[in-house]
């Protein structure tokens, strides 16, 4: 059968509003125009007409943080120590110390558009949606969460666009063998914005980053700034999401890809 592959991943780019300000990754380009320069002093006499079509190559020089981009968090972004809740308190798991096995494993897709950027998800909204689609977790399985943020990519509200996930619902997942996650939204919590109106209100750190801080009693990854969650299925398909291998880091960015039978349908 047809195999298929859908990018899940963002561009690294210029000029979009993908991170808060100041935030955003800075690419410079450098052409086969402009950077003999840099050749020139591997081979002394060398001569630029003395080039293929007087061309030398095409770099580019980045800076961006481990969280630019479509990337995978380790359990050392939300708290230094994890799997209190097992019983096995221990230092989280830096990037590098990810286990393979956890970043290609069939997946499943909850579907989370039509709730309210701000909205905090709750396990019974994710057992709902569980039902809606027929689906048992599996041990392992990587789950994705589509929300409204997904259309928000590229315009100025995406930073702010979404539900999040909720301490409880993150656990919901983890207690059933769920050891990495990912939504199309900025963060898998709530937009800051809206959490932190109710933190003025409350006065309540617990609100802050909940779904993240749940890594501290199990430890779990999980993938930001997808793309293209709407074209899945709802289960039924793998996801591969290998991170860079950064030593000693707390995320990496990936090349996520949704692989499954062309014959399914979204």
């Amino acid at each position: 059968m047809p195999r298929r592959l859908v990018d899940l991943s963002i561009y690294l780019e210029n000029d979009i509003p993908s991170d808060p300000p100041g935030m955003a990754p800075k690419i410079r380009y450098f052409t086969h125009d402009n950077t003999f320069a840099q050749i020139e002093p591997f081979f002394p006499g060398l001569k630029k007409e003395d080039m293929p079509d007087g061309e030398g190559w095409a770099v580019e020089q980045v800076s961006l943080s481990t969280h630019n981009g479509t990337h995978l968090d380790a359990p050392f972004h939300f708290h230094s120590t994890q799997d209190a809740a097992l019983g096995i308190r221990k230092p989280a798991l830096t990037i590098d110390e990810v286990p393979l096995d956890w970043c290609f494993q069939p997946a499943v897709k909850l579907d989370f558009r039509h709730l309210g950027d701000g909205y905090v998800v709750t396990a019974s909204d994710v057992e709902r949606e569980l039902e809606r689609i027929g689906h048992t977790l599996q041990p392992l399985e990587i789950v994705v969460v589509n929300t409204r943020a997904g259309s928000r990519y590229g315009h100025g509200d995406y930073v702010s666009a979404g539900c999040g996930m909720g301490y409880e619902a993150t656990m919901y997942l983890l207690e059933r063998g769920v050891r990495l996650t990912g939504t199309d939204a900025w963060s898998w919590d709530a937009p800051f914005v809206h959490t932190a109106g109710k933190y003025a209100e409350t006065r309540d750190a617990s609100l802050i980053w909940e779904g993240h801080k749940a890594g501290r009693d199990i430890g779990y990854c999980h993938i930001e700034k997808l793309h293209n969650l709407e074209a899945l299925p709802a289960n039924g398909f793998f996801i591969s999401c290998f991170p860079h291998k950064i030593r000693g880091a707390s995320a990496g960015w990936t090349r996520a890809v949704a692989i499954f039978d062309d014959a399914l349908t979204a």
